[in-house]
């Protein structure tokens, strides 16, 4: 595969973090974390304050804690929460990335869609029924009441990152690009980032560091697959704490900005890997 003309064209000399791992362990990677035998680990035993790190952990404590009180979150006719609703978690979360003032600049009201910090977390914890529908709210269930104390606190991080990882389809967040690439092949991308983003690197250099890349990504006239690696993959892992982000604006180029991104410390705190790397003479390149 690198060998490939498209392929070291769209490669530019990087060679790929995940061509260091031998056979088995790259075909372990690509299945989800399980009870049984896995090569990946998530942790579930979070603090308090590392749940905090994580804008995903900290605003579903937020979300569930409201949904827990007297009927619930009240729901629009068509199942959103309702703007006065909306209004109300906008001045509870606090997102990365997310400013009130500008948002309520180009908006007097703001519906639910709008808020992707809520639209994202209210999906997720729905999505693992934490949360359900009502009688025109938006309620509880018992087992989102449990996640509310310890021990199922501890591992809600591990419970929302499976499922956001592995368990729903992100496409939205990347506006159908790639048809949701590369989320399909995350846990050999979330390994390679492991090894890869130890320092800042930019969104476009971790795309070919840490994806596997599809015909798609290698004809597109533009560098479309550091923009679904960002959407998809970098920016979710910034909201769950994994990431540092950082934006530089490209002088003379008033609309245009580079992308960084580097673990933070509860990156190796969360995520463990079991798995082995190529001897020089096998490596598969």
């Amino acid at each position: 595969m690198l060998q490939n003309p498209s392929v070291k064209n769209w490669l530019g000399g990087i060679v790929p973090a995940w061509t260091l791992l031998d056979q088995d362990s790259f075909e372990a990677l690509r299945r989800p974390p399980s009870s049984r035998a896995s090569v990946i680990t998530l942790a579930r035993d979070f603090s308090p304050d590392e749940i905090g790190q994580s804008a995903v952990a900290r605003n579903t404590l937020i979300l569930l804690h409201a949904a827990s009180a007297g009927s619930g979150l009240k729901l629009t006719t068509t199942g959103n929460l309702t703007r006065g609703v909306v209004a109300e978690m906008i001045d509870l979360f606090t997102w990365p990335g997310f400013d009130k003032a500008d948002a309520f600049r180009f908006h007097k009201v703001i519906n639910e869609p709008d808020f992707l910090p809520l639209y994202f977390v209210r999906h997720v914890v729905e999505s693992i029924r934490l949360v359900r529908q009502y009688k025109g709210h938006l309620k509880i269930t018992h087992v989102g009441r449990q996640v509310l104390e310890d021990p199922a606190r501890q591992a809600l991080q591990a419970l929302l990152f499976h499922t956001v990882m592995w368990g729903i389809d992100l496409n939205y967040l990347g506006r159908g690009l790639h048809e949701g690439w590369p989320q399909g092949d995350v846990g050999v991308l979330l390994w390679s980032l492991s090894v890869s983003a130890n320092d800042w690197q930019s969104s476009d250099r971790l795309a070919r560091m840490c994806t596997i890349p599809i015909n798609g990504v290698l004809e597109a006239q533009w560098d479309s697959g550091a923009m679904a690696m960002q959407a998809r993959v970098l920016r979710p892992l910034w909201w769950f704490g994994l990431l540092e982000y950082r934006r530089v604006e490209v002088p003379g180029k008033r609309f245009e900005a580079s992308h960084f991104y580097r673990k933070t410390p509860l990156f190796d705190r969360f995520l463990s890997f079991d798995i082995k790397l190529e001897t020089a003479a096998g490596s598969r390149h």
